[in-house]
């Protein structure tokens, strides 16, 4: 495959999800941009308002073929879409990458420690903040009602991990005060979520099986989590990151699930 001579650009799309725009979008996420797919959904003559299915249905193709996407539906015309557009590119793309790239340098190129844990821990929060804001974002003009579902759910595999990572912060520790604090924190959200998901009138039988699935590794993590002490090693970390893994791995399903919901 030859060179992608867009990659690492961000280009927004206008008109994205008709006629020649629909390929132009395809062919610059092939190319290798991060791809905004801007259009009101209206057919060529206008017809049938601002109506997100196309648009979500060029994003969705862009996504299959391993491009990166998001929709974008409003009229261009309007001054509050033109600015929304460049605030969402750099808000999603731009600063992401800016964090994610700062990140990487606390990781690369000297041994881990525990004197650089928390300066990985700091790049770590920017990282996931900046992430977060982009899934709301997404959420917001896809314009699909399950998305706030998918937001959720998706959401769950990192608190998972989150509260992996914290328990092996208070273990070590460094700031332990703080690292108890988010554990209890992303306790609470993970539980609360839990419940959300599996109440919807969205979810499928499959999914409150996962759920289900999810349930029983919740209670083998929190388990493990409730066992911390300072200096913990050996069996009792490994159960929480075995677990921790275990649910993200059923929670993914679960996103994926949501994901093809219809609406």
């Amino acid at each position: 495959m030859g060179a992608k001579h867009l990659e690492g650009k961000v280009a927004i799309i206008t008109g994205g999800a008709g006629g020649i725009g629909t390929q132009i979008s395809k062919e610059f996420a092939r190319q290798g941009a991060k791809v905004i797919v801007a259009d009101t959904g209206a057919d060529v003559e206008g017809r049938m308002g601002v109506d997100a299915t196309r648009v979500n249905a060029v994003v969705d193709a862009i996504k299959a073929e391993g491009g990166e996407a998001i929709a974008s539906i409003g009229d261009i015309a309007e001054m509050d879409t033109g600015e929304g557009l460049v605030r969402l590119a750099l808000d999603t793309y731009g600063k992401l990458e800016a964090a994610w790239s700062d990140y990487k340098a606390t990781l690369v190129g000297s041994a881990p420690g525990k004197g650089g844990a928390g300066a990985v821990l700091a790049a770590d929060a920017r990282v996931l903040a900046l992430a977060h804001q982009g899934t709301v974002q997404y959420e917001a003009a896809s314009g699909k009602p399950v998305g706030k579902l998918v937001n959720i759910a998706g959401r769950q595999r990192m608190l998972s991990q989150r509260m992996a990572k914290f328990y092996l912060a208070a273990t070590l520790p460094v700031d332990a005060a703080t690292a108890n604090a988010e554990i209890a924190k992303a306790r609470g959200e993970f539980l609360a979520a839990m419940d959300v998901l599996r109440n919807a009138p969205e979810a499928t039988v499959r999914i409150r099986e996962e759920l289900q699935l999810a349930d029983g590794q919740w209670v083998f993590f929190d388990s493990a989590l409730k066992k911390m002490q300072p200096g913990t090693t050996g069996k009792p970390l490994s159960d929480v990151f075995v677990s921790s893994e275990n649910l993200l791995a059923v929670m993914d399903r679960v996103t994926g699930l949501y994901s093809a919901v219809k609406g």
